[in-house]
């Protein structure tokens, strides 16, 4: 992990000569749960990204401890019990972002697809959003499903009626040029 989160730092560096780079200026990265018994929400400022406007490029990393939730004992239950944060403690993707158009005004529907790595498991993906090219800014908006299985996070069952097998995560990036 510590390898990738220096490959990231090398390429924000070294991105702005290989074409229009972007980096994050304000990000959230957010998931809800529902389930029959309980809805679990919770949100997430600690993000870092990048994004090649000219390649598609885009990459980020996620602290996992940054996820705040309104019940202290769910945020302990989270990084201690399920995401093991100590052992993983960022989430990350890195992939490019299709079908849009630099040139164009205005919000556009865009496709991201590339590897997201979550609790130590990588996984191919693929979601849909939206673009917005706005002076020297771009937004980037997107909701998407995770299923917990397929990145190793179990849940006792003990507690399936308060914690979904499928969480709806939603990202918000704001990107400047430089």
């Amino acid at each position: 992990m510590k390898a990738y989160l220096i490959a990231l730092m090398l390429w924000l560096i070294a991105s702005p000569l290989w074409g229009q780079s972007f980096r994050t200026v304000s990000s959230e990265v957010s998931f809800f749960s529902s389930a029959p018994l309980e809805d679990i929400k919770a949100n997430n400022e600690e993000v870092i990204g990048v994004f090649n406007a000219d390649k598609g490029a885009i990459a980020f990393v996620v602290q996992i401890k940054g996820f705040q939730f309104a019940k202290s004992l769910m945020q302990e239950h989270f990084n201690e019990n399920f995401m093991e944060s100590e052992k993983y403690p960022r989430a990350t993707f890195e992939g490019k972002v299709l079908d849009y158009n630099l040139t164009e005004s205005g919000e556009q529907q865009a496709r991201v697809e590339g590897t997201m790595t979550i609790h130590g498991e990588s996984q191919e993906m693929e979601a849909t959003g939206t673009f917005e090219k706005r002076a020297d800014e771009i937004i980037m908006k997107a909701v998407f499903p995770i299923a917990l299985e397929d990145y190793n996070i179990s849940i006792p069952k003990i507690l399936f009626q308060k914690i979904a097998e499928e969480v709806e995560v939603t990202v918000h990036f704001k990107f400047k040029e430089g």
